[in-house]
């Protein structure tokens, strides 16, 4: 296939070797009507992730960085290796059963004003995650830590609405979206100083200067999502470090 029917894809893994063989064989085996390429960067893992991505992908760029670099910082490294109409982020999480890649490239390719796009996102058991969600605010984020501002929690993630359509949304998660690379290498990627969590809100707000961010609902990844700020002390402060980090950035272009 020639150049605008390619993609790059890249995964950021970190101690993943239990859950990236998934992510790897079910993109390999669903993505039939598109090239792609797979590119890994691994955060320092002490367990066999390499060796679990090549035997899924032999194909596959595996990069060591030595470190945690941060979600932001390592997915950032493909940049000078893209050469591709579209790039896709992918968590080491996810799992594919459909060949949604094509899919929406496809749909983007048919609405040329589409800079990004997510799809929906379920649990594993078939339930939806609600991961697109409004532009951050601080009453949304409080909302998400207490039990006390549950309605703006729902509204925030959009719980309260059935949407079984295209719709044009502030926020695309980080765990699965594609963008036009064009955008991705103009925007210089995600903004490094979010170490994690957050960067995937700042480059959705970025990239809408440049076109429209959608959700996709007919298309679906399933994610085993864990939510590890709600369980680690250490990632929670980096949650909310992030949080105040994004809000100050973005208090300005409202």
């Amino acid at each position: 296939m020639d150049h605008a029917s390619t993609v790059s894809a890249c995964i950021v893994t970190y101690n993943s070797a239990d859950k990236i063989g998934a992510a790897v064989s079910s993109l390999k085996e669903n993505t039939k009507g598109i090239d792609y390429k797979l590119y890994v960067f691994d955060n320092g893992s002490v367990d066999n992730t390499k060796d679990v991505v090549l035997k899924n992908d032999p194909d596959a760029v595996f990069t060591e960085n030595g470190e945690n670099l941060g979600f932001g910082k390592a997915n950032n490294l493909v940049i000078p290796l893209m050469d591709s109409k579209y790039h896709a982020i992918i968590n080491p999480d996810i799992r594919l059963d459909s060949d949604v890649l094509t899919d929406i490239c496809k749909y983007m390719d048919e609405h040329g004003d589409v800079v990004m796009a997510t799809p929906k996102v379920l649990f594993p058991d078939g339930r939806e995650q609600h991961l697109p969600k409004l532009r951050p605010r601080f009453i949304y984020l409080l909302a998400r830590r207490t039990p006390f501002f549950k309605k703006k929690a729902v509204e925030y993630t959009m719980e309260d609405r059935v949407i079984t359509e295209p719709l044009e949304i502030d926020q695309c998660s980080g765990c699965f979206a594609v963008i036009k690379s064009e955008v991705f290498k103009e925007l210089k990627g995600f903004d490094e100083r979010f170490f994690m969590y957050m960067e995937d809100a700042d480059l959705t707000l970025r990239a809408k200067k440049y076109g429209k961010v959608m959700f996709l609902p007919q298309f679906k990844v399933i994610h085993e999502w864990e939510r590890s700020s709600s369980k680690s002390l250490k990632y929670l402060m980096i949650h909310i470090s992030s949080m105040f980090k994004f809000l100050l950035k973005h208090r300005k272009s409202r």
